[in-house]
């Protein structure tokens, strides 16, 4: 008879790097000129979007662009 694989369990190989903190993950990453990106949600769930003022948010240093609803219609 074959070995037998189903039902057998699969040893973890990465349980030791993240219990001492060495496993490295996606948010460790930072590469030059690398953008972060940040989603802002309606605190209302229902609510309905008239308008967003994104004047002073283009002013914070730092931003390169914003991404609204209106932006994606294009």
């Amino acid at each position: 008879m074959a070995n037998k694989i189903v039902g057998r369990p699969t040893p973890k190989i990465e349980g030791e790097a993240k219990v001492t903190g060495k496993a490295v993950y996606t948010v460790d990453v930072a590469l030059p000129g690398m953008l972060w990106g940040k989603v802002l949600r309606s605190p209302i769930p229902y609510g309905r979007i008239k308008r967003i003022d994104v004047s002073r948010a283009l002013q914070v240093p730092g931003v390169k662009t914003l991404i609204t609803g209106k932006t994606l219609q294009a």
